[in-house]
């Protein structure tokens, strides 16, 4: 590993969050691993996390994204430009929602590939930390989430049902 690129950001507060969200998107090249409580006020409705996403999902048909979540309302109600990428992407794009069980687990995080994350402290604590080329950490962090996806199950399909 290479230690000249390794380099961690402190969040301390929202906005901060949100930027380091955006550069994590960025940062990705083929795998994209989100997991948010409700994903409301994180900027996944907004028109540039829209954009990343959606050139990320383009740039090629083996890109994968992950999105877990404990409460699925705000994503299928409320942000529709997450709808619109489920629809156009839906073989690529994945929404699950965790079971019950496992709805204590009150950290978020993100991972890009097997390099980048961000991670907050708590769902009710902005504060956190970006890190990029930190493969180590990274990868412990993506081992957590496919246990968490594991146990989890499908929530919001890419195809509409009803009229």
């Amino acid at each position: 590993m290479n230690n000249d690129l390794l380099k961690h950001t402190g969040l301390d507060g929202i906005v901060d969050y949100i930027a380091a969200l955006d550069t994590l998107c960025e940062l990705a090249q083929h795998n994209l691993y989100l997991f948010e409580k409700n994903y409301d006020g994180m900027g996944f409705n907004t028109e540039a996390r829209y954009s990343i996403l959606r050139n990320f999902l383009l740039a090629s048909p083996a890109h994968r994204l992950f999105v877990l979540t404990h409460d699925t309302q705000y994503l299928s109600t409320l942000c529709p430009r997450m709808m619109l990428l489920l629809r156009q992407f839906g073989t690529s794009m994945f929404i699950f929602q965790t079971p019950k069980n496992l709805q204590y687990i009150s950290e978020p995080f993100s991972v890009a590939d097997d390099a980048h994350y961000v991670r907050r402290f708590h769902f009710d604590d902005p504060r956190g930390i970006l890190a990029q080329h930190d493969p180590e950490n990274a990868r412990a962090l993506k081992s957590r989430f496919m246990e968490i996806w594991t146990s989890s199950h499908p929530a919001i399909s890419s195809t509409k049902l009803g009229l």
